[in-house]
């Protein structure tokens, strides 16, 4: 991402002579993201309620809870994705 702080546009010759009006891409595409939420079932139904209240996913945006099998599971990624988990310790009240 490139953002200009100055309005002097005699600055976009040191930049390569980047015209300003093409750099904003006309066809944004938002990049999908896949969230997994995996513990127990009130723990991934309180953390789904918590996402709707801080207005980051409604509810009924996410899937029916799907019990994990004895086998695991086995996530698939597509070319070039990369992975993050966060393990978070969860207060039972």
């Amino acid at each position: 991402m490139l953002c200009f702080i100055r309005q002097d546009l005699r600055v976009l010759p040191e930049l390569g002579g980047l015209n300003p009006l093409h750099l904003a891409n006309p066809n944004p595409r938002p990049e999908r993201l896949r969230h997994l939420v995996i513990g127990s079932p009130e723990g991934v139904r309180d953390t789904i309620n918590l996402l709707h209240v801080l207005r980051y996913a409604d509810q009924a945006t996410w899937s029916q809870l799907v019990t994990i099998p004895q086998s695991g599971i086995l996530i698939t990624p597509e070319q070039g994705e990369v992975f993050s988990l966060l393990r978070r310790d969860r207060q039972i009240e």
